[in-house]
């Protein structure tokens, strides 16, 4: 079965982590390229690697450097013992006013071990035409969508008059590789219909999806690339491959929410079948 294979740009994008990281981890050995094509250079991952740079991005949030890494990984380890994970706890609570954090991402990776099963997780839906009222914008970073949403979008759409169908359906799809900071996003917003352009609002017709692989994710916009990982794992899993842009809807976020924690959103990738 032909897998999934993504160029350096998509898997910087779909990860959430810089082209210059992914360089530097192929550089010092820690996450090679599971192909590099001899005409065009052109470097290839996969699916499986997703997997690893997240395992390494959860490493490095309990406080093990890139050096302690590469020392588990040569040993032939995916995660560290309890013993070591004891030790990083011990150094967060003797400098817990800056250290609190990283304790908590310690926790949460235990709390974790008992995950729901793919069923409950995962819906694959078909997503229908839809008019939409568009923005597109670089943004300093991805908490800055929330206020881009209602201090801008919002508004404008209330001034012109846009009318939006029950229940709102709003989603925003990234146009360029991962980045910090200044990200060009695109947010649309299903409206009933077109109306004149402004110089904040544009309006189109997006094409049905037949197939979507739809997954909740839950907290702060900041860890999408977990949600991504796990999608594109079960994609891998059940045999899908991707078959058009990922969009990110938003259910309930800052203009309801004050705790990032309680934020919804849901990751939608349009899929076909792989062809044996």
């Amino acid at each position: 079965m032909k897998k999934n294979r993504f160029k350096i740009k998509e898997f910087s994008l779909l990860c959430q982590v810089t082209v210059k990281t992914l360089r530097h981890y192929e550089k010092i050995g820690l996450l090679k390229p599971n192909e590099v094509d001899a005409w065009t250079g052109y470097r290839y991952y996969d699916v499986a690697q997703m997997q690893t740079l997240l395992n390494i991005r959860r490493l490095k949030s309990m406080g093990f450097s890139l050096d302690e890494i590469l020392e588990l990984y040569a040993d032939g380890n995916i995660s560290p013992s309890p013993q070591l994970i004891d030790e990083k706890i011990e150094s967060c609570l003797k400098e817990l006013d800056s250290l609190t954090k990283r304790l908590s991402d310690l926790r949460s990776v235990k709390a974790s071990l008992g995950r729901i099963s793919d069923m409950e997780k995962f819906e694959i839906q078909s997503l229908p035409e839809i008019i939409v009222a568009s923005h597109r914008e670089v943004i300093p970073s991805y908490a800055d969508i929330g206020y881009m949403c209602y201090a801008k979008i919002g508004p404008e759409m209330i001034r012109i008059g846009c009318k939006c169908p029950e229940p709102g359906y709003c989603f925003t799809v990234d146009h360029n590789e991962y980045r910090a900071t200044d990200i060009d996003i695109e947010y649309c917003e299903q409206v009933l219909e077109k109306l004149p352009d402004t110089d904040i609002i544009k309006f189109k017709t997006l094409e049905a999806v037949p197939k979507a692989l739809c997954m909740k994710h839950i907290g702060p916009y900041e860890r999408f690339y977990e949600s991504f990982t796990e999608v594109f794992r079960y994609m891998e899993d059940y045999g899908y491959k991707l078959a058009g842009q990922p969009r990110t809807s938003y259910v309930d976020g800052i203009w309801n929410q004050e705790d990032p924690e309680k934020w919804v959103s849901v990751i939608q990738i349009p899929i076909e079948d792989v062809k044996m």
